[in-house]
Order: structure tokens, then C-alpha cells, then sequence
């Protein structure tokens, strides 16, 4: 009889989450799962108010530029108009069906499902509090050789007068009535993101951010493009600016620029960045180790200082997407109970990461930017494409696209690859795999393009723009 009621507990019902527990449980270990929202909450931030019911936004919004383009190929008639209750039940519908998935996985697996906040009670004790049926609080303890706290970020408002009246990124697919004024502060993916859409969508969207320019650590010439490109879709971008007040008044949101402007909204919404979800798991009662806003810090195997407490995905505040925090949680499992029948143990690299912004046009990119690769190589040449697609020469839409490549000189490997349009993160994903085999440009001239498309650009590119 073991001294533990689970060989393994994990904390958090999201991507990272639920694969370590379903993974561990078929490996034949013991394994609960906690998540404070229950069912409703399994799949965490990308299932539940992420990049599923973004993306699902982000073709609603796709339709009304379809329907307007559709006119150059002949195609006639009033463009329909949105129902923004009938979206919002649609997507409300698909997201519970995939919590449902997630349910079932994890019962077929074996996996008990606690639907409880869970917190660190010291040593092996993990404390699960939940609601009874009368509305009491009601109070369990179950001990876990090993604890997995895979509990993810949240949205982050700094402090300032009207903070009250803002809103962030976890509230914005069910908002009561349709913004026709929507002031988007931020400049990161979240940020951008929602403005294309909701300026997809309908409404007029002003964007506001501080820095410099958006996308802040993509390459500086896809920033710019997709910058110029949102600009020329509708967004009105503002940027090296910064909220200093909000006040809501008879006729909307009265937000105070810093340059003494004012904008009116009948939304705000606060994309500012997110930091790890960690109040009240008990991580001071237990010894672990936090970093900077409260980051559970980790070593190469996502143990902390801690023994037999591990942590995987965004509350480690290290690269903040859904396929990185299944690489870890599976790195985990490996480790704790031996990787599958025939398989080595999985170990996780970061090195060429694909990612996609979801944003009109869309950003794909993988690898190092610019900067980056002449920081690490002495010789960068630099491949380069802008064009108008084929499907715009009769749609009317004046939209770009960007394709760049990165090559290190001295070995001709292609060391970053980027673009801005439609379906880039579709095309990018499969150079990707070409990327982390270590493909050279020779290999890149050498492939036949599948023509007509986009994607066979990034094998026809011959002539060089920078060479430095």
C-alpha cells in the first residue's frame, strides 16, 4: 500500500495540465487533477477564452472582408450583417463540446477529476476546497508523491484612474452588446489580434500602445508591414502612447491620452500582458522558489527547488504558448514514469519555435529575427519577397504580403523565416520542420514550388537584398 493517495496530482485543468495527467494515467501511475472551474474550465486559456474562440472570431471577421471581395469576382448583392449573439452562441456551444472532450479524455485515461481550487499544503499534502451542495465551503486533503502545477497566466491591468472600467481579453468573446467604439490597449499578439478582429467585425478600433511600434521582439520589417497593413485595414493605430485616465460618462468611456488627447469607447479592453497564475496555491507554504511577478522557477526538467513539486507551461512565465506547455508536461511525465514502450525520453528545446499572430494579415514566423541572427552570426544574408496576392488582383483588396528568409552565410543554413499575409501560420508550420532539420538555402532552391501559391515564394527567392 502506498503512503500516498496519488503518485501524481496535478494543479490545473489546461493544455499542460490535462496532457501530464492522461499521459502519467496511461502509463499506469495514480493520477488526479484538480481545476477550480470544473469541467468548464478544462483546456485552460487557449480552449476556453484563448486562441480557440480567437481564431473562431478571427474567421467570423474573415467572412466580412470575404463578402465585400467577393464583388471583383462577379459575385453581388448587400453584405451580410452580424449577429453578434448568434457568434457568441455558436462559439459558446463549440467550446463546451471541446470541454467536454477533455472531460472524457481524462476519465478514459483514469485521471480523478476534482473540481476544486487545489493549494500546496506543505510536503505532499495538497488542500482542495470546494462548494458543497447547501453553498458551504467544504475542505478535503489528499497526499501526492509528485505535484504538477500547470495552472497558467492571467491578464494583467496596471493600476490607474478608471481601471474599474476596463476590460481584458478573458471577457471580450462574451461582452452583453457589440462594441461599435473599441479603444485596444497593448502591443503585443493578444493586442493586435483582437483589434483585426473586432475592426474585422465591425467596430471602430483604436489601438494604443507605448512603444514604439507592435509585436515587440518579432523581426523590426515584419513589425512595421503588419503595422502599415492594419493601419490601412482600418485600424487607427496610436503609436508612443500611453492612458493616463478613464471616466465613464452619459455618452461612453472618456480615455485621457498622455498627450492630452482624448478618445471615446464604448469598450477598453487592457491587453497588457499576463502574469503567472499563482495567488493562493500555497507556494510560500510549500518552499518553492517564485521569480519575477510571482514565476515558479524552474530547472531543465520543470522540477522546482522543491523535489518532487514540478511546474510546466505559463505560470514559468518562459514561453507562453499551448504546444511549448505539452512539449513540457510530456517532458515531465517521461521523466516521473518512463516514456512510452519503445520511445526515448521526450526532451523539450526551444530553438526554432513556430508561432503564428493571428491578425489581419496574419504573421507567421519561425526562428531567429533579423537582429537576432546578426547578433549571432558574423555573416547574415537576408532574402526578401512583397507582392500582392493573386487572389486580390480582381478582389480589390490592396492588401501585402511579406516573406523573408535568414541565412547564415558561412553554413547557407536558413536560420529565421517570417511572413505577413493570409494563412501564414498554415505555411510556416511546414517550413518549420524543414527549419529544425537544419535545411540550407540550397535545399530551399532545390524544391519545386507548387504554383500558384504563396508558399512556393519561399523557394523561388534567389537574389539576396542584404548580404552584410
Amino acid at each position: 500500500m502506498s503512503a500516498f493517495d496519488f503518485d501524481l496530482f496535478v494543479i490545473g485543468g489546461g493544455s499542460g495540465g490535462v496532457r501530464a495527467a492522461r499521459m502519467a494515467a496511461q502509463r499506469g501511475a495514480r493520477v488526479a487533477l484538480a481545476e477550480v472551474q470544473g469541467t468548464s474550465g478544462l483546456g485552460g486559456t487557449c480552449v476556453n477564452v484563448g486562441c480557440i474562440p480567437k481564431k473562431l472570431y478571427s474567421y467570423a471577421a474573415h467572412y466580412a472582408e470575404a463578402a465585400h471581395e467577393a464583388h471583383g469576382y462577379g459575385w453581388e448583392g448587400p453584405a451580410p450583417s452580424l449577429n453578434w449573439a448568434t457568434l457568441k452562441a455558436n462559439r459558446a456551444a463549440e467550446i463546451t463540446r471541446l470541454n467536454g472532450v477533455y472531460g472524457n479524455l481524462l476519465r478514459g485515461s483514469g485521471v480523478t477529476v476534482f473540481n476544486a481550487f487545489a493549494s500546496l499544503q506543505g510536503g505532499h499534502a495538497i488542500g482542495l476546497s470546494t462548494l458543497n451542495a447547501d453553498g458551504s465551503p467544504g475542505h478535503n486533503q489528499v497526499t501526492a508523491r509528485h505535484i504538477l502545477v500547470a495552472t497558467g497566466g492571467t491578464p494583467h491591468v496596471p493600476h490607474f484612474h478608471g481601471r474599474e472600467h476596463v476590460v481584458t481579453s478573458n471577457d471580450m468573446f462574451d461582452l452583453p452588446t457589440f462594441p461599435q467604439r473599441l479603444v485596444v490597449v497593448g502591443g503585443g499578439y493578444i493586442a493586435c489580434e483582437f483589434a483585426s478582429i473586432f475592426n474585422g467585425l465591425g467596430a471602430r478600433v483604436t489601438q494604443v500602445y507605448r512603444g514604439e511600434q507592435v509585436l515587440r521582439g518579432f523581426d523590426d520589417e515584419v513589425r512595421h508591414f503588419l503595422a502599415a497593413e492594419m493601419t490601412k485595414a482600418g485600424v487607427d493605430l496610436r503609436l508612443n502612447a500611453g492612458v493616463l485616465a478613464i471616466d465613464r460618462q452619459a455618452d461612453g468611456l472618456h480615455i485621457k491620452l498622455e498627450d492630452g488627447n482624448t478618445l471615446m469607447a464604448d469598450t477598453v479592453l487592457y491587453a497588457t500582458g499576463r502574469v503567472p497564475n499563482v495567488n493562493g496555491l500555497g507556494l510560500d507554504t510549500a518552499g518553492v522558489a517564485q521569480g519575477a511577478q510571482g514565476a515558479i522557477v524552474v530547472n531543465a526538467q520543470y522540477q522546482t527547488n522543491v523535489p518532487h513539486v514540478f511546474a510546466v507551461g505559463d505560470v514559468t512565465a518562459r514561453v507562453q504558448l499551448t504546444p511549448v506547455a505539452l512539449g513540457e508536461a510530456m517532458v515531465v511525465v517521461d521523466q516521473l514514469f518512463g516514456p512510452s514502450a519503445g520511445k526515448p525520453h521526450r526532451q523539450m528545446s526551444y530553438d526554432c519555435i513556430p508561432t503564428a499572430v493571428f491578425t489581419h494579415p496574419n504573421v507567421g514566423t519561425v526562428g531567429l529575427s533579423e537582429a537576432q541572427a546578426r547578433e549571432q552570426f558574423d555573416h547574415v544574408t537576408v532574402f526578401r519577397s512583397e507582392f500582392r496576392s493573386l487572389k486580390h488582383t480582381l478582389s480589390g483588396s490592396t492588401e501585402r504580403t511579406l516573406m523573408k528568409l535568414l541565412v547564415d552565410t558561412a553554413t547557407d543554413r536558413v536560420v529565421g523565416l517570417h511572413m505577413v499575409g493570409a494563412e501564414a501560420g498554415e505555411i510556416v508550420q511546414g517550413f518549420a520542420v524543414a527549419m529544425k532539420a537544419g535545411a540550407t538555402k540550397a535545399v530551399f532552391d532545390s524544391t519545386l514550388g507548387i504554383h500558384p501559391t504563396a508558399a512556393e515564394e519561399f523557394v523561388t527567392m534567389r537574389d539576396p537584398v542584404k548580404a552584410a
